[in-house]
């Protein structure tokens, strides 16, 4: 102990124990220690200790219960360890080291991948997705068999004593340890051990039942790890294709009304105007029918409501008078926006860039091609500084320095349509004694119902791997354990993923987690700020739908119920009129969404918080959204123009049919007033810029269908369906 305590203070260079809380890193490495040496009051006084190397000594197991919630990696190695269990305490761990224990099973490393719920590296491998599935998967069919041992032969006592319960208890998890055969013959004193726990869990569930949000259904795995590789292509330079000189054009005033939208063709293929008659309306992402094709509805883009159609002639007629009437009529709690209770101030943005980099085969006469999502890369360390956002349409997903207006990386699949992307970070294990690194991931994937997964930094797409027969829609990662991914598809299901981490070689594993039945095509995934690992929102074609989506305890991996959000504007549907169709979601806060109906002129701002708060209705499962506030946007039938938010800025940005950019700086919602169907206008409209390039004629402002801005609101990224990204950058000097 002695020996230790020198050590901690020499750690500091100094003898006041007060800095024991600021040490982060601590070697204690082949010092001949054994647990009695480990003085755990001292210890315990480490809060920000991040790195522990005890590696070299004699420990047999390690102090029990002594928590340190900053320690990330710790190196036990050479040392003589029998009992892992002892190490459940470490919640964070991230990276352990257990080589050169004589007595350590496979079970035992299962053991330790159960306990520790953030462990992604394990003897300097990536065991993310093998854990997980450990965790979620392997206990979700031990769960299934332990709860049949139960309905087979046991019971609660009637009445309830603590000593009928002891002994039910007993009985129990001992009958469900012998009885519950499940995995490999190598493994079964961790499936015994695991099998215990959940007896226990669901015999208190049963004694203390807790609200369950999921109905019992049978789970369903599938483990999909088709990796093929695609190969290497080189950096592109943009130049070319960004030769438009761009002018702004003058700002609308956010105090004038808006003009009724005027219905005119899509001559892409894949977004079609409002239709007539008893034609059907189709998703965002999905092509014409060929009329020769009678069965429409088998194809992945066709939409499946028909009370979607629209009576154009009749939404053209409409006076400006009759739009702003319609505007301040609807039924909402109104609050309005204070700006002066804010220091902050509207950024000034200017177009910089303007790119075709999507073009079928590079033709820069292409001006068909739609563009769908663009996303900005995660800062970390690696990439500090750096301003690099990914777009994806057609056959192509590119990466653009948003400065420069350079294509960095262009990554091109021959047939395929991508609609999606998403980033995210995942831990990079180099093997030996080289410590983990974060290495940047980006998600795409579209029409063939393949996730891609790229790596820019190496300039490489490393694999991929099948996540529905049918197109997809969306991804979307969970900002928190940045290798959960979410992807949802025209079979009206969204799937969640642990794509894991990656070796220094890009070998990778997929393990699917858990499947949701939405019934309706998901159209936008977001997941609380505050809490992604328990609840998931999706926009849809029929609707705006919360699930539940906590892994493990008693829940299955594979989940038909949820709740619906509705919305006060519903209650003005008519035969020309539906406002189900979701197709902007977005969160600006923890708490405050926002959210639209491309029929619906208005963009709703609502309390996840006090929505999620309220008792669903018994007959339909809905509840209705607490409305903060309704902000002005276009009158247009165009669907699928999303909408994004910039939480850092507090701004709320969403395109419209006619290349214009309505911008609200969200300052400060009160939280009383009486005043109800009053629109709040947009703080700045974004014209459409002037683009010229020699021999082209003017580029009229076509339909943005995506926005994305970066944390500070440096740049904002709008694509269109004109084969065309316009980058904006923020003015510092007209601000």
């Amino acid at each position: 102990m002695e020996k230790i305590t020198e050590k901690l203070l020499l750690e500091k260079g100094s003898p006041k124990t007060n800095n024991l809380e600021q040490i982060k890193t601590l070697n204690l490495s082949k010092m001949a220690l054994e647990l009695e040496d480990l003085p755990v009051k001292l210890l315990s006084r480490l809060r920000s200790l991040e790195r522990w190397d005890l590696s070299g000594n004699m420990l047999q197991e390690f102090p029990k219960c002594l928590e340190l919630p900053a320690l990330r990696y710790l190196d036990l190695s050479d040392n003589q360890m029998e009992d892992v269990t002892t190490l459940k305490s470490l919640t964070a761990l991230e990276e352990l080291k257990m080589d050169g224990n004589l007595y350590i099973t496979v079970s035992d490393n299962y053991k330790l991948f159960v306990l520790l719920p953030n462990l992604r590296i394990y003897n300097s491998k990536d065991v993310t997705a093998t854990a997980n599935h450990l965790r979620y998967v392997y206990s979700d069919n031990l769960r299934t068999r332990m709860i049949a041992v139960w309905e087979r032969s046991f019971s609660l006592p009637d009445p309830i004593s603590a000593e009928k319960l002891s002994s039910l208890k007993k009985n129990f998890v001992s009958a469900a340890c012998k009885q519950v055969k499940f995995g490999p013959s190598s493994v079964t004193d961790f499936t015994k051990w695991r099998v215990e726990i959940l007896a226990k869990e669901y015999l208190r569930s049963l004694v203390e039942p807790k609200g369950d949000l999921d109905d019992k259904a049978q789970t369903e795995n599938k483990d999909n790890t088709d990796t093929s590789e695609t190969p290497k292509r080189k950096q592109v330079d943009a130049a070319a294709d960004s030769s438009f000189n761009l002018t702004p054009r003058k700002k609308l005033r956010a105090d004038l009304p808006e003009s009724p939208a005027e219905s005119s063709p899509r001559k892409s293929s894949l977004r079609l105007k409002p239709l007539t008659g008893t034609q059907s309306r189709m998703s965002p992402q999905k092509p014409n029918p060929v009329p020769s094709t009678p069965k429409m509805a088998e194809t992945p883009r066709r939409s499946a409501k028909d009370k979607q159609v629209k009576v154009v002639e009749q939404k053209e007629k409409l006076s400006r008078k009759e739009a702003k009437a319609a505007q301040l009529h609807r039924h909402a709690h109104v609050l309005p926006i204070i700006k002066s209770c804010s220091k902050a101030k509207p950024v000034c943005l200017k177009p910089l860039h303007a790119l075709q980099c999507h073009s079928k085969q590079d033709s820069s006469d292409d001006f068909s091609t739609q563009l769908w999502a663009c996303a900005f890369q995660p800062q970390s360390e690696s990439s500090a500084g750096s301003r690099m956002v990914a777009t994806c349409g057609g056959d192509s997903v590119c990466v653009i320095d948003c400065e420069t207006g350079k294509v960095m990386k262009k990554y091109k699949v021959s047939g395929e349509e991508f609609f999606s992307l998403a980033w995210t970070t995942v831990l990079m294990s180099r093997g030996g004694s080289a410590p983990s690194q974060p290495c940047s991931v980006l998600a795409a994937g579209g029409k063939r119902g393949l996730i891609k997964l790229i790596q820019p930094r190496y300039n490489m797409a490393y694999g991929e791997f099948r996540a529905s027969r049918k197109s997809l829609s969306v991804l979307r990662f969970n900002h928190r354990r940045g290798n959960f991914l979410f992807s949802g598809s025209y079979d009206k299901k969204i799937i969640m993923w642990d794509i894991g981490g990656v070796d220094k070689h890009f070998n990778f594993k997929v393990v699917q987690l858990l499947k949701l039945e939405v019934g309706t095509t998901p159209l936008h995934i977001c997941l609380p700020p505050a809490s992604p690992d328990t609840h998931l929102l999706t926009a849809c074609e029929d609707g705006l739908l919360c699930y539940n989506t906590q892994l493990g305890a008693n829940s299955t991996t594979k989940r038909a119920n949820k709740m619906e959000i509705t919305f006060p504007v519903y209650k003005m549907e008519d035969k020309q009129h539906n406002y189900h169709t979701i197709d902007g979601l977005s969160f600006l806060t923890d708490d405050v969404v926002a959210s639209k109906s491309h029929t619906h002129s208005s963009i709703y701002l609502w309390s996840w918080s006090g929505t999620r708060s309220q008792r669903p209705d018994k007959r339909t499962g809905s509840v209705c959204a607490v409305v903060l506030a309704e902000l002005q946007w276009a009158v247009t039938d165009v669907p699928y123009l999303s909408l994004n938010t910039c939480p850092g800025q507090s701004y709320v940005v969403c395109g419209d049919d006619k290349g214009r950019i309505w911008t609200y700086h969200i300052t400060n919602l009160q939280k009383n007033s009486g005043q109800i169907g009053k629109t709040i206008p947009p703080t700045e409209v974004l014209e459409w810029p002037t683009l010229e390039r020699k021999g082209l004629s003017q580029i009229e402002g076509p339909s943005i269908n995506s926005v994305a801005m970066d944390p500070e609101l440096q740049y904002l990224v709008a694509l269109t369906d004109k084969n065309l990204a316009v980058i904006w950058k923020r003015n510092i000097k007209c601000t």
